[in-house]
């Protein structure tokens, strides 16, 4: 009995240490398949060095990877987004049909199948610095990874270049002003002044326009996605509008759609058999019935 007992705790034992195991694996496998992805996704180019202020850097992605379902990982990517404190600038779901094919049923219905993929084009906008955490979180959603392009492009020297000509600009602009002041009694060089000094005052703009678009590609990064799924059908009975002879059946179709009504038509005779089988017991003991009794009698 003793020996009994200690065989069943060590068989329990061991049940319990292999599913622990098993969870385990199960656990670690995931995470090992998470931070694949990861390391797919990820890169250095787009994460935001503190360490060198000379240097101003445009970070932005480009990936396209297949998904599980398009619409869902399309939420999932906008609520990423949005806790990173980023946001949507551009969404293209659409659905690409590859062919379609009609099958004709009867004289009046068709059999539609269509074949098509269903894909989203999306652009996101997100802080520098979150550019490399919001890659990692939407790598979750990739089932497989087409590619995955990250360019960190250095703009320092064309901010500065920038910077200079709108110093220069606004340099000429005060000559050019103070230049009009002293020679307003002659109105053609004035007005020579005046268009020059306007296409002065547009250079400055224009550079001062550049920066800040510049700022902005560098504070926030952009992210370029082509998301899909893969190729879905759709079979759906239509109605034969046309009625045409080219979608009449053929005469194989024709030949078993007679034979599985006749098989119909039996089926419905033995039920209808079936549902007598009173009356049909009810006959047969009667006819034995009779044929003893009336042999006797006779």
């Amino acid at each position: 009995m003793n020996y009994q007992s200690i065989l069943i705790s060590v068989g329990i034992i061991i049940t319990l240490f292999s599913c622990s195991n098993s969870e385990q694996d199960a656990f670690y496998k995931q995470k090992d398949d998470e931070s694949f992805s990861q390391d797919w996704i990820s890169s250095s180019a787009s994460i935001e060095q503190n360490k060198d202020t000379t240097r101003k850097f445009i970070r932005s992605a480009d990936l396209k990877f297949r998904v599980k379902n398009v619409i869902q990982s399309t939420y999932d990517i906008e609520g990423i987004v949005s806790n990173h404190n980023g946001f949507v600038s551009y969404t293209n779901l659409s659905s690409q049909v590859s062919k379609s094919k009609n099958i004709s049923l009867s004289r009046d219905s068709i059999l539609e199948t269509t074949y098509y993929t269903v894909t989203n084009h999306v652009t996101i906008r997100v802080p520098n610095t979150k550019l490399d955490t919001t890659l990692k979180d939407i790598s979750r959603n990739i089932d497989f990874l087409d590619y995955r392009l990250i360019k960190a492009e250095d703009v320092s020297l064309q901010l500065l270049a920038n910077k200079l000509e709108q110093n220069r600009s606004e340099k000429s602009e005060k000559r050019l002003e103070t230049a009009i002041e002293n020679k307003g009694e002659h109105l053609i060089d004035v007005s020579k002044a005046e268009d020059a000094l306007t296409s002065k005052q547009q250079s400055t703009d224009n550079a001062m326009i550049a920066n800040l678009s510049l700022t902005d590609q560098i504070n926030y990064s952009t992210i370029n996605l082509l998301i899909y799924q893969k190729q879905d059908i759709k079979r759906e009975v239509v109605a034969n509008l046309e009625n045409n002879s080219k979608y009449e059946p053929s005469f194989t179709t024709k030949i078993i759609d007679s034979f599985a009504y006749g098989w119909f038509i039996l089926e419905q005779f033995i039920l209808f058999l079936s549902k007598l089988w009173g009356l049909l017991l009810f006959g047969i003991i009667s006819y034995i019935l009779y044929k003893r009794f009336w042999h006797k009698k006779n």
